[in-house]
């Protein structure tokens, strides 16, 4: 029997999940077993969990459905446990260096104790100094195990679940478990320090939680906020039936009902309607179960204390709406430059929302391209009353197609229609002026797979954060994001780590790579012929990265005309630069042909028969052709350790990897590029990163987004190994 059952529910934190789970594994302290509960076996969280099962035997993963919630998930675990103590952690927390460890000398030293409370760290999920809210209350308790009424203020209310260890006979001979429904710590906790006879604390960090920047999903308004109230009735009911005395139930009523009165004056936790109901409950549990001689606390919490015994709501109201004025509560409107801009911009937001206008732009306005252009195709076939407008910069104005509606960035039109557009679909971000209006939808498509760090995960390499801007403004447009597209479980969770928001994760592909499963061989060769590729020959696109610790495009030091020679005389190579050059440093001529001003990668990579890239997510994006994939990597080190990555390319890459122009060279000149180790490595990237691109991506997106219908209603994602890719070019000459 191990030592310690830690259980780690995973449900909405598999961004974070790894980071709980390697904090345990890596404990000094050995004796346990580590139980993840996911919700199913195809979310992102099951991809973490099964990863750490496979090489840790300790690892033991349950299964429990979504609906079941956290109390759910929390049983669920402790079902399984066969450890003599249970610690519950959260998906987002992390076990500090050494905490089994000390958790085990505690109770080594207390004896069987029923419950070890210890101290937590509520980390800030950006900047700022950790709290430790349990070290106040913990601190005023005796010294080695006593029973709960020689500290009567420690009623287990204040205490998440993840703050404490449980001998797990203790509960079970109880029959102790997490009630249903929100708030499920509360009751727990209560619970179980009424039934508890020997406790003990540790006055020392073991958990540290990492605040979300989205906050709890219990701080959220709606309806659930109604569960509080059960979970303390639950406990106020308990503490009366056991018999627990004044000197007890006093402390555990005064807790409880701060909380209450906590939810009952915030401003936006409960709807206007809920108010009422919230409250005339609260009174009546106030005046069922307040204990005899109970004397209510001063000042202002005082007064609510009073108000509720009265059941007076109306004073109440009155109350809660002084106490807001008088802390001046504004809202803040980002408005766009310039005064006669500003002006008319707030105008237009006064006026209703246009539900049938959707404006798109793509890349910061550089044209007609990428998710936002294949969601406004589809759109186009499956809903043709909408009405569309595609934001560009003025000198790209000319690259939109003729009968695509465009208006210039920073015009009047402009301004007018993101004011009352309905929806919103960028592959970027709009402008920090814009203004999300209740009942807007803002789609964020993404453009590309991440391998290096995005978002706020760039904040810890210096090179990287000193070029992107202020992150406070990015995730003040992250908030502004309802949907965010995913094209493999991967992505999802980096999303989630990188940009931090309470959007909606859409796994349903990327739009722009439904034509690899779409065009025909007469596409494919359409397509070289416009790009000048000789017929009959091999072309090889070369698509490097940009690099944050250099200045402008070099080709990484390959001399791509010695590669030609190298490679064999039927090779050309088509040179991509990335979107933020003008155009590749090494010109068209001979055998390159520079394809950087292509408006469309998609097309780029049809034409090719084979890709060389760096660290560039085209790689993602071509594997879905399932055509040889070459990764030369004379840099590797450098850019990760500038860049920051999140996993090792080495270790997994889609295909052959060079370090030198002459390995390249070498691979390409004996065919092992397109040999059968370069397929095997291929597959098992495609397994991995191809996993939602099955076509269908901008049909899902026009369906559940712009048409509102249900997820249930959308097409499932074709299988894989049924996917028939675009057919290259060298296939057909072959054939």
């Amino acid at each position: 029997m191990p030592r310690f059952s830690i259980i780690v529910p995973s449900h909405g934190v598999a961004g974070r999940l790894s980071q709980a789970l390697d904090s345990v594994l890596a404990q000094s302290f050995g004796d346990f077993e580590l139980i993840p509960v996911h919700d199913a076996p195809d979310r992102a969280a099951a991809d973490v969990v099964e990863e750490r099962a496979e090489r840790d035997s300790r690892v033991a993963p349950v299964h429990s459905p979504p609906e079941a919630g956290l109390a759910g998930a929390r049983n669920t675990g402790m079902r399984a446990a066969t450890g003599a103590y249970l610690l519950f952690l959260d998906g987002d927390d992390v076990l500090a260096p050494g905490a089994l460890a000390a958790l085990d000398a505690r109770l080594a030293d207390t004896g069987g104790v029923d419950v070890l409370y210890f101290e937590h760290e509520r980390v800030p999920w950006w900047e700022g100094e950790p709290a430790n809210p349990a070290a106040p209350l913990l601190a005023r308790t005796p010294d080695g195990a006593f029973t709960p009424d020689r500290a009567p203020h420690l009623t287990g209310v204040r205490l998440p679940a993840w703050s404490a260890v449980y001998r797990r006979t203790f509960l079970a001979e109880r029959r102790l478990a997490f009630p249903e429904g929100h708030f499920t710590d509360v009751g727990f906790g209560a619970l179980v320090t009424a039934r508890a006879e020997r406790v003990t604390v540790l006055r020392s960090v073991v958990v540290r939680h990492l605040v979300r920047r989205q906050g709890s999903r219990l701080s959220l308004p709606g309806e659930h906020h109604a569960d509080l109230l059960d979970q303390a009735e639950l406990a106020l009911a308990h503490a009366d039936e056991r018999g627990l005395p004044v000197e007890r139930r006093g402390p555990l009523f005064e807790q409880l009902f701060a909380a209450i009165l906590k939810t009952a004056t915030h401003p936006r936790r409960l709807t206007r309607r809920g108010r009422r109901a919230f409250f005339r409950r609260a009174s009546r549990l106030y005046r069922c179960h307040r204990p005899a001689g109970f004397r209510p606390p001063g000042g202002r919490l005082g007064v609510q204390h009073r108000l509720l015994a009265s059941g007076s709501y109306s004073g109440f109201r009155a109350l809660r709406a002084a106490n807001r004025a008088a802390t001046g509560v504004l809202l803040r409107l980002p408005r766009p430059h310039g005064l006669r801009t500003r002006l008319r911009y707030r105008r237009a937001l006064r006026r209703p929302l246009d539900p049938n206008l959707v404006v798109y732009c793509a890349y910061w306005g550089r044209g007609y391209a990428c998710n936002p252009a294949a969601i406004h195709a589809k759109a186009r076939e499956l809903a043709p009353h909408l009405r569309a407008v595609f934001l560009v910069e003025a000198d790209q104005a000319h690259t939109v197609p003729g009968d695509v509606d465009h208006a210039v960035i920073g015009s009047r039109r402009y301004w007018d229609v993101l004011a009352r557009a309905k929806f919103l679909v960028n592959n970027a971000n709009f402008a920090e002026g814009v203004v999300k209006r209740p009942g807007s939808v803002h789609v964020q498509t993404q453009h590309g797979t991440p391998l290096k760090t995005m978002g706020v995960d760039q904040s810890t390499y210096p090179v990287v954060a000193a070029a992107s801007g202020s992150f406070t403004k990015l995730l003040g447009r992250v908030d502004r994001w309802d949907y965010n597209l995913s094209a493999n479980r991967h992505s999802t969770q980096m999303w989630e780590r990188a940009f931090p928001g309470s959007y909606e994760q859409l796994e349903y592909g990327y739009p722009r790579n439904d034509v690899y499963c779409a065009a025909t061989a007469d596409d494919v060769a359409r397509v070289r012929r416009e790009l000048g590729v000789p017929e009959g020959k091999t072309a090889v696109l070369y698509a490097p990265t940009h690099r944050d610790h250099e200045a402008g495009f070099g080709a990484g030091g390959l001399d791509l005309e010695a590669f030609c020679e190298a490679a064999g005389e039927d090779v050309v190579v088509l040179l991509r630069a990335h979107y933020f050059y003008d155009r590749g440093g090494a010109g068209s001529g001979g055998r390159i042909i520079d394809v950087t001003s292509h408006r469309s990668s998609e097309d780029v990579c049809l034409a090719a028969d084979a890709l060389i890239t760096d660290y560039s997510s085209i790689m993602f994006d071509y594997a879905n052709l399932d055509r040889p994939i070459v990764v030369y990597a004379d840099d590797w080190e450098v850019y990760r350790e500038t860049r920051g990555v999140y996993f090792d390319l080495m270790a997994a890459p889609p295909g052959p990897v060079a370090r030198t122009p002459r390995e390249l060279a070498r691979i390409f000149g004996d065919g092992s590029y397109a040999g059968p180790e370069s397929a095997a490595l291929r597959a098992a990237f495609r397994e991995r990163f191809c996993e939602f691109d099955d076509g269908r991506a901008a049909e899902r997106v026009v369906r559940r987004v712009l048409l509102g219908e249900p997820p249930e209603a959308l097409p499932p994602v074709t299988p894989l190994a049924e996917r028939v890719p675009a057919p290259a070019a060298a296939t057909l000459v072959r054939s």
